[in-house]
């Protein structure tokens, strides 16, 4: 990379020079490349976990130079230097964050050749008043915890208070059917976790060790539990789990709890500590970073945001949330409660293109007041969720209830945990696309709400039917083996919520055998009919009905059972192996083949058969995916394929 002649360094120094002396004397440092690095993206086992390298395989995201360390070799040179101290490293923006007083210090690492730019971080004014209030808004007030928040319309989960915030979303539908944030890696960013350890709203997942651990990228001691609230306030909206009372949207999930911010002033070096920290989260292995953070004003007007700056990705918690979601993370912001401010609009990060900024409703949908604006030119904020009358659970382990944007975004987040941990394969984008495609303004966009309210039924739906789609095509009914002899078995996509059938009819249309369902749109069906062998020879069908759909399979029985040499063991639906039984019709070598609905080779095996002899051969179907494949005999004589499924 060419280097330019000048560097943004000396108006610094004048500027610094200018003023009394920084109590908060800290620098960005920007390096050109990370020339020298000990490390290859060839290699990434040696920088980032086996966790957060399987996310990029998963989703086909490619390692590049943004995943390699800061050079070792730089960060040396730079440290050698007197009056300098490295506090940390951001390898996505390739800089440095530096502790000094000592502007010649500061000249020394300019003339650094690889040095790109140095700017200020941290440093407070003559004219400084009082520091920037954070969280402005943002309220927490006790609640009067008369009821005793019983089931409601037969929900699995006792959610008391909470209730309401849940079922906005519909949320209950995914806890309903077992998601609910197993095996999920949620990194929580905010400015601390007062008293989590001992919060009885936690101790379940204390006790299934859900708390994956602290940071503290602030003070750097590793310890969040006695730092701000704000952070604890928000982890309970996910992972409270004190059922009766209060239930999170994302209770079995697991937890990065990292402190970023320093709530006692507002300064740039939080931007970089944002970074820093949604780094960790990545080579973690972290699937969804919720944060309550947002950057616009300073403690020094100095560092101010403009609206210039929105969508332009200049901002450095916006490069970082960027550098985040292009790294197969989803990345949920708040969207700000500046809608009564002068400023009025969503803060950085939640402008960035695939960040999800999310605003403030109450739980009946109303937009709260508070509730940042969208810019315009692109649709923010994203969605809504409840974050007006929001119910969490206080440093004292009791419900209470807060008002902020803070609180509508991970009551939102954990329910999209939830529903990624039903779609594992989901890419992020493809995921939250099924969010907003759920969401009750989705045709109809605004500044105030965005797409709106989220359906998490819906948006499984929809992530169901793209999967059904992949795996069957229009073949969500399934039948055989073909011909068939003693019984028929197969598989149906559901395709409403209500009663449904299959039948067995013979070829005058008359009924012989009905087994009835009560369905779920978009979810699959296994049927088997037995004792079949009492039925003669001939052209028989299957048949799928329900209240609007109709779709048929024709089918023959074989005049005798030694007709049926190919059979499947179980059957024609299968899970983690397919074992083929048969009678070999002749002698010499065959293949058994697996094809996909496009009819694409994924197995082959070979086998020397002699005629006459009942053989077995098992396929080696455990990586597949779940859905629809054809199983096919091929011999110099004979071809016979049969339609198979596998199961989740």
């Amino acid at each position: 990379m060419q280097m330019p002649a000048k560097k943004w360094f000396m108006p610094l120094v004048l500027l610094i020079a200018t003023q009394v002396p920084a109590q908060l004397p800290k620098y960005i440092i920007e390096l050109y490349n990370k020339a020298g690095t000990a490390f290859t993206v060839a290699t990434p086992l040696q920088y980032l976990s086996a966790r957060a390298v399987a996310r990029r395989q998963r989703q086909q995201i490619a390692m590049d130079s943004l995943d390699l360390p800061v050079s070792k070799i730089y960060m040396d040179s730079i440290a050698k230097i007197e009056n300098i101290t490295i506090v940390s490293t951001s390898r996505w923006l390739n800089q440095l964050l530096v502790q000094t007083s000592s502007i010649s210090a500061l000249n020394k690492v300019r003339d650094l050749g690889f040095v790109k730019n140095i700017s200020g971080a941290g440093f407070r004014l003559v004219s400084q008043q009082q520091p920037i209030t954070k969280f402005a808004v943002e309220t927490i007030s006790t609640i009067n915890e008369t009821s005793n928040g019983t089931g409601i319309n037969g929900n699995e989960i006792n959610y008391g208070l909470n209730y309401n915030q849940v079922h906005l979303h519909e949320g209950e539908f995914l806890h309903n059917k077992g998601f609910r944030g197993e095996g999920m890696q949620i990194a929580v960013l905010d400015g601390g976790f007062a008293k989590y350890k001992l919060n009885t709203a936690f101790d379940s997942a204390r006790i299934n060790r859900q708390f994956l651990g602290d940071r503290d990228f602030v003070a750097f001691d590793n310890s969040v539990n006695e730092d701000d609230s704000h952070g604890a306030n928000c982890l309970s909206i996910m992972a409270a789990n004190l059922p009766g009372r209060v239930v999170g949207t994302a209770p079995h999930a697991n937890y990065w709890l990292l402190r970023t911010e320093n709530t006692a002033s507002e300064y740039l070096i939080e931007e970089h500590n944002w970074v820093v920290g949604a780094e960790f989260a990545d080579s973690s292995g972290a699937d969804i970073i919720s944060s309550s953070l947002g950057y616009t004003d300073f403690d020094n007007p100095t560092f101010n945001h403009n609206y210039l700056q929105f969508y332009k990705n200049q901002t450095m918690v916006t490069q970082g949330a960027g550098v985040a979601a292009k790294k197969g993370m989803i990345v949920m912001n708040s969207a700000g409660n500046e809608g009564s401010s002068q400023w009025r609009y969503i803060g950085f990060p939640a402008d960035g293109d695939s960040v999800c900024a999310v605003g403030a409703v109450n739980a009946n949908g109303q937009i709260a007041s508070f509730s940042s604006y969208g810019y315009p030119g692109k649709v923010k904020p994203n969605i809504v969720s409840v974050g007006l009358g929001t119910i969490l659970v206080n440093t004292n382990s009791q419900p209470a209830s807060g008002n902020g944007t803070s609180y509508s975004n991970p009551n939102i987040a954990g329910l999209i945990a939830c529903l990624w941990q039903a779609f594992p394969t989901a890419g992020n984008m493809k995921l939250l696309n099924a969010v907003y495609k759920s969401a009750d303004r989705y045709a109809t966009p605004d500044n105030r709400f965005g797409y709106g309210i989220p359906n998490m039924k819906t948006a499984y739906r929809i992530l169901k039917k793209q999967q059904n789609d992949a795996a069957f095509g229009s073949n969500w009914l399934v039948a055989g083996p073909a011909p068939f002899t003693t019984l028929i078995d197969g598989f149906f996509v559901a395709q409403v919520d209500g009663a449904a059938r299959v039948d067995l009819l013979n070829t005058s249309g008359k009924v012989l055998y009905t087994l009835p369902f009560f369905t779920e749109q978009q979810e699959v069906y296994t049927f088997l009919f037995t004792n079949l062998n009492v039925l003669p020879g001939g052209n028989y069908a299957v048949r799928y009905m329900d209240s609007v759909n109709s779709k048929t399979v024709l089918l023959q029985k074989n005049f005798s059972a030694t007709g049926n040499w190919l059979r499947l063991n179980p059957g024609n639906v299968f899970t983690g192996t397919l074992q083929v039984g048969f009678t070999a019709p002749e002698t010499g070598t065959v293949a058994f083949r697996l094809l996909n609905v496009k009819g694409s080779k994924l197995i082959e095996q070979q086998l020397s058969i002699t005629e006459g002899q009942n053989q077995t051969v098992t396929l080696p179907v455990q990586l597949l995916q779940p859905g629809a494949y054809f199983l096919q005999y091929i011999s110099k004589t004979q071809k016979q394929t049969i339609r198979v499924m596998k199961l989740p």
